[in-house]
């Protein structure tokens, strides 16, 4: 299923509007869909949810590679990748420990270091960006669930 972005176009009089790709624009303009292309290795981060996420980010910010180490085990327990259609979870396990290894190795010239804080934002960013983020002041969290059903995400 194609999502629909909205972007910002030029029109003669409306300078900004905003519309939807693959829609007719107000005044004759043309609408530009933009998407940002990964490498194999930034499209295998996992969407974790969003405690993990920080942790994670946490983690990579004191010693890199630990997060993105843990983040590679957490597609093997279920969480979505842009890549596991493609390449299957089995693929995109071992390129997340390749990052995690790239650095680690590299933390020494610190680019690894810097390259690992940058991974950890990117696991927050596609937590967010997912829309189960942890709320503080969710009313879900203060009613307690059934066993079964606390049993049966497990």
């Amino acid at each position: 299923m194609a999502q629909k972005e909205q972007f910002r176009v030029m029109t003669g009089d409306h300078l900004g509007a905003k519309a939807i790709a693959g829609a007719p624009a107000a005044g004759g303009g043309v609408v530009v869909e933009v998407r940002e292309k990964k490498g194999p290795l930034r499209a295998a981060i996992p969407t974790m949810p969003f405690p993990l996420a920080v942790i994670c980010l946490f983690l990579n910010t004191f010693i890199p590679g630990l997060g993105t180490f843990i983040s590679a085990f957490t597609v093997l327990c279920g969480a979505r990748s842009e890549l596991i259609s493609e390449r299957g979870v089995c693929c995109v396990f071992w390129l997340n420990v390749a990052a995690a290894l790239i650095q680690i190795l590299t933390a020494v010239i610190m680019v690894g270091w810097i390259m690992s804080i940058f991974w950890g934002m990117d696991m927050v960013i596609l937590a967010i960006s997912d829309g189960r983020c942890f709320s503080f002041f969710s009313p879900s969290l203060t009613v307690p669930q059934p066993v079964e059903k606390i049993v049966e995400c497990c």
